[in-house]
């Protein structure tokens, strides 16, 4: 079967590293004189602006991730107010980016660097490379701000380089220069089956986004336990966890704040879930203020003997689903 990406034009002699304007480029790439998602036949043109992110309370950039020697370049999606969308006309930038692939389109990153010497106010953009989203995890949903200052959720779009690129230190995301664990709402997550509009699983994101039956199967899990929590009236959220000395946060899974207990929602109960989820708890624990929070895992089903003696002597509450209700193992 030949490869989407095959079948897209060449991008002729522009090389990676190429300063130019957005006219120049749009010459051989397409696109318009304006906005930070431009799709073009053949191309969606991406525009960063490390100036302009700072400012939003994220950074476009390169990160490097724990044992992953490639390098992924993140990349907020489009909307300046409001939730960042995939549907309707704020989403249209997005989705583009979402279904470039099944629309025989190659994702291409442009960097703000300058303005063209004199009177003109044309910018200049390096041109970083040819990308492709990843493949594991495309994009992840994280709580920012809008141009009015006001909490929303944005769409991070995670690009692996698809050829060479121009990688520069200037473009890397910014080290955390201390430790700050923040409360979010409960659909800041970076679950990719998750739609950040309305915090649903749906059709459309799990025909594009390679799924396991098991993490669909958390993801719906998760949903479920969300809504007993609250029909019993409890607050439930999330910890958006930036570390000091590392460029992406993590994000931890439910937290219960009316019962100040941490949860680690999974998609099955075999003995290597358990294990991890027990790691995931202790290390988000360090972070979470204040301190004395209540650990706990949410499974699908009930765990064998041997893992509820584990989790009990842990001190891990262990919760799963029974029928229509959930039931505690210990």
């Amino acid at each position: 079967m030949t490869d989407a990406y095959e079948t897209t034009k060449t991008a002729g002699t522009i090389d990676p590293g190429h300063v130019a304007t957005r006219a120049e480029f749009a010459k051989a790439f397409g696109g318009g004189p304006q906005g930070g998602i431009l799709p073009s036949k053949d191309n969606v043109l991406l525009y960063a602006d490390h100036k302009v992110s700072g400012n939003y309370g994220y950074h476009d950039g390169w990160i490097s991730e724990e044992n992953d020697p490639d390098p992924i370049f993140e990349y907020t999606g489009a909307g300046r107010v409001g939730h960042q969308v995939f549907t309707g006309r704020k989403g249209v930038g997005n989705s583009a980016v979402l279904d470039h692939v099944k629309n025989g389109r190659a994702l291409r990153l442009f960097v703000a660097v300058g303005k063209v010497p004199g009177p003109s106010a044309a910018r200049l953009h390096r041109y970083v490379g040819r990308f492709e989203l990843d493949r594991e995890e495309p994009f992840v949903v994280r709580q920012g701000i809008d141009e009015k200052k006001h909490e929303r959720k944005v769409i991070v779009f995670r690009l692996r380089p698809f050829g060479s690129v121009a990688h520069v230190d200037e473009d890397n995301v910014p080290i955390a220069e201390k430790t700050e664990a923040t409360l979010v709402e409960p659909d800041v997550t970076k679950a990719t089956l998750i739609d950040p509009e309305n915090g649903e699983v749906t059709d459309s994101l799990r025909a594009i986004i390679p799924h396991t039956k098991t993490e669909y199967r958390a993801a719906r899990l998760s949903r479920l336990f969300q809504r007993k929590l609250k029909s019993e009236g409890h607050v439930v959220q999330r910890f958006q966890i930036r570390v000091k000395g590392t460029r992406t946060p993590l994000v931890s899974d439910l937290y219960d704040a009316t019962d100040h207990v941490l949860y680690q929602v999974k998609g099955n109960a075999r003995r290597e879930s358990v294990r991890m989820a027990i790691g995931q708890l202790l290390d988000y624990r360090r972070y979470v203020k204040p301190a004395g929070v209540k650990l706990g895992v949410v499974f699908p089903e009930k765990p064998g003997a041997d893992m509820v003696d584990l989790l009990d002597e842990l001190e891990i509450s262990a919760i799963y689903q029974s029928g229509a209700s959930f039931k505690r193992a210990c």
